[in-house]
């Protein structure tokens, strides 16, 4: 999918603040289940107003995660391939980090 946004965001922060909002969250899961769809097939099975989901869609699109290629009228929506590599990236560090604490930990328990 050609992205309104050239590339994902290598900044962590950006796309951890995107996925804050549950509502965000959400129609990744329907972008990632159906593949890509305009603004009003996703809005469609929202609770919360069309203008509301484009607001989201640009918080998602300004994260790199989603990108946006008009097809006549319509801007469909996709899921950006290695949008999320720099989250994920960030936790597998910080996550290595911890597992390394505790193994550290559970030897100087088991000596104790």
């Amino acid at each position: 999918m050609a992205a309104a946004r050239a590339k994902p965001s290598a900044d962590p922060a950006f796309i951890f603040a995107a996925l804050a909002d549950p509502t965000r969250r959400e129609l990744l899961n329907d972008l990632a289940a159906s593949g890509p769809m305009n603004g009003s097939a996703l809005a469609s099975s929202y609770s919360v107003s069309r203008q509301a989901i484009a607001k989201h869609l640009a918080v998602l699109l300004e994260a790199g995660i989603v990108g946006a290629e008009r097809h006549g009228n319509e801007v469909r929506y996709g899921i950006v391939a290695g949008s999320l590599e720099a989250a994920t990236t960030w936790l597998e560090r910080v996550g290595g980090q911890w597992d390394r604490r505790l193994v550290a930990l559970q030897k100087r328990i088991d000596r104790s």
